[in-house]
């Protein structure tokens, strides 16, 4: 670790992230209270509502919010970040029409779990894990793709457990998706905007590795939970 960085500095990092993830655990994806209620009383199209719970949904979303943290923490071109999250929206708007349209089924747990590893896996990236131990890089774009893919089902698994009413299914889903793009941009933003003030400072190269350790182990941990999740508390339809 550089100069730049203190340890009382790099532990308050560990803790947030750390706590960011066992809340994410809890609160990535899920869609209760009055939110549900309306969700499953819905009857016919009903657009605005469901743009402004996809936006809701995204910009508290704690997975999808480190993942993107993940994906962005090295690029420094508009035009690079622009290309790796229209793909990553590409994958989940995918996903999220397609597994609630067609009612396609897997444990939300699982799913999860591997948006987890999503997290995890980026964050090995930005080390470079991949050609220290293997020799390789795999193309990041695609997988930001498959990912993609992954949080988009992450997010059907959600809507699906709230036995949405075929009425208006299409127009609702795709307002939905809208608004995860909104929150999306949203989050995005301020997270840009943080990260650019922050590679200003003489902290960023000193203790960009020590980030990456630390978002790699909070997307363990937000994995580890959804697994307990799953042997403990069982499948959910």
């Amino acid at each position: 670790m550089g100069k730049g960085v203190t340890w009382p500095r790099f532990a308050g990092l560990g803790a947030g992230l750390l706590v960011l993830a066992w809340a994410g655990a809890a609160l990535a994806h899920n869609i209760g209270g009055t939110d549900a209620a309306f969700v499953a009383a819905t009857r016919g199209p009903d657009p605005i509502p469901f743009i402004y719970l996809g936006a809701k949904h995204m910009v508290t979303g704690y997975d999808h919010l480190l993942f993107l943290v993940g994906v962005i923490f090295f690029l420094f071109r508009l035009r690079q970040i622009a290309l790796y999250v229209s793909l990553f929206s590409l994958g989940h708007s995918i996903t999220l029409l397609a597994g609630v349209f067609f009612d396609i089924h897997a444990d939300p747990h699982l799913v999860d779990a591997v948006i987890g590893l999503s997290v995890a896996y980026k964050a090995f990236e930005n080390l470079g894990g991949f050609r220290t131990l293997f020799g390789v890089q795999p193309d990041p774009r695609l997988a930001v793709l498959g990912f993609g893919l992954i949080h988009g089902f992450g997010l059907a698994t959600k809507l699906q457990a709230l036995n949405l009413n075929p009425d208006g299914l299409l127009t609702n889903l795709i307002s939905f998706n809208v608004g995860v793009e909104i929150g999306q941009v949203l989050a995005l933003s301020v997270i840009l905007v943080a990260m650019t003030l922050w590679r200003r400072t003489r902290t960023f190269e000193p203790a960009a590795q020590g980030a990456n350790i630390l978002l790699m182990l909070a997307g363990f941990v937000l994995a580890g939970q959804q697994i307990a999740g799953y042997v403990f508390g069982g499948a959910v339809a």
